[in-house]
């Protein structure tokens, strides 16, 4: 197993404040610009990963290829200039002490995209856990094709029920490389280092999880940043030699592995907001696309939102395993001759409130049981895309190691 994964040269920032310098994955709050603009104030000229990133609320509005021109400018600026400190062939145990107090533990390293494949039914160590949305990853291409760094918020789950891996690691054995506060309330975070012998032990612990058919690396969350990884070492992999292919630092992907079993990690269901469209034949195409009923019977139960009226449908032929396949194949297949722009949201909260506005519509779904997550993968491929979240926007993973990849 060794050649799936390994420790990575990983840059840390030299004298950076974290709160300054860490901020949340660029998929977060897309229908929430406010967010974004209090982090650029927050930031303003100070080095941070703000200025490496292409947040994508903002992907519809910005010129693409200006916009990866500047990332990879403010790149090789902070290379010329010494922002960074490099740990060179380091495993890193991460410390995230979410919102709520709760600390969620991971360990950094690098995995080989090689062993890496998003479609449903592949049978690669590293998989997708969810449908991967083709036409999200050329924007991704067209930074990551330019950039000397990449810098991760891909969180990699094992499925360790005995938590032999990761929870073992003692931190007051460790080296302590950063710590501090995230910025807008989102809890802190800190990084040890492993020694020789913490790296041994995590190495033989990972080698010695069991396998559900091949599969020991499912993404959590950051699957298309992933997948972008790999597109880019494809297209790279195609103009150099085999042997120069091979040790080349593109081939491997920096990403956090947490166990799915720790305490602090929650999965809630990714809900659904239907922006610009009819809301009135939209559940009138729902209700002739499907058999639905009003009143509680077997099926798939979906909570509609239409301004302030809320209702839960019960689908009784549904055509997927889960209610939000259910849901999503209605809306791929409809939603493109009704109108209206879909957008995936974590919260009821968010969804109550952005319903308010006119030609809006919300969709609440349940939540799936994070235990058969493992094996629904490797018995039916990757879920539906957006299927479920793992914790709320604030608690996703916030950018703070970096990695040359070139």
């Amino acid at each position: 197993m060794k050649h799936i994964f390994k420790p990575a040269d990983i840059l840390l920032p030299k004298t950076v404040s974290t709160d300054k310098w860490c901020v949340v994955a660029c998929d977060q709050y897309t229908s929430e610009p406010e967010y974004w603009e209090k982090v650029k104030q927050t930031v303003g000229d100070y080095p941070s990963t703000y200025h490496m990133i292409y947040p994508e609320y903002c992907l519809e509005t910005t010129d693409a290829e200006a916009y990866a021109a500047g990332i990879n400018a403010s790149m090789e600026r902070y290379l010329n200039e010494g922002v960074f400190r490099e740990l060179e062939k380091k495993y890193l145990y991460v410390e995230r002490t979410l919102a709520d107090g709760k600390i969620r533990q991971g360990v950094m390293m690098a995995l080989d995209l090689e062993q890496y494949r998003y479609e449903a039914g592949s049978k690669t160590p590293i998989r997708a856990t969810e449908g991967t949305v083709l036409e999200r990853i050329p924007p991704r291409v067209k930074i990551r094709r330019g950039a000397p760094l990449e810098l991760p918020h891909i969180m990699i789950l094992i499925d360790d029920s005995r938590r032999s891996v990761i929870e073992p690691i003692d931190p007051a054995n460790l080296t302590l490389e950063y710590e501090g506060k995230l910025m807008q309330e989102s809890g802190s975070i800190r990084g040890f280092s492993l020694n020789g012998l913490a790296a041994e032990k995590l190495e033989a612990a990972l080698e010695a999880l069991p396998l559900r058919d091949n599969l020991l690396f499912a993404v959590g969350d950051g699957n298309h940043s992933l997948a972008t990884a790999k597109a880019c070492y494809e297209e790279l992999k195609r103009t150099l030699p085999p042997e120069q292919a091979a040790v080349h630092p593109a081939r491997w992907a920096l990403a956090e592995v947490v166990n799915l079993y720790d305490d602090s990690l929650q999965f809630e269901p990714v809900h659904r907001i239907v922006f610009q469209t009819n809301p009135a034949k939209l559940m009138e195409e729902l209700y002739r696309y499907y058999n639905v009923s009003e009143r509680p019977c077997e099926g798939h139960a979906i909570t509609c939102i239409l301004g302030k009226e809320r209702k839960t449908i019960w689908v009784t032929n549904p055509t997927s395993n889960l209610e939000v396949g259910t849901l999503q194949k209605f809306l791929d297949e409809k939603l493109p001759a009704i109108g209206g722009k879909i957008d995936y949201i974590h919260g009821e909260e968010v969804v109550q409130k952005l319903c308010e506005e006119d030609g809006t519509v919300g969709f609440l779904l349940p939540n799936m049981e994070k235990s058969s997550l493992f094996e629904t993968v490797a018995v039916d491929g990757a879920l539906p895309r957006k299927t479920f979240s793992m914790g709320h926007a604030c608690d996703k993973r916030f950018y703070m190691e970096c990695r040359k990849i070139k």
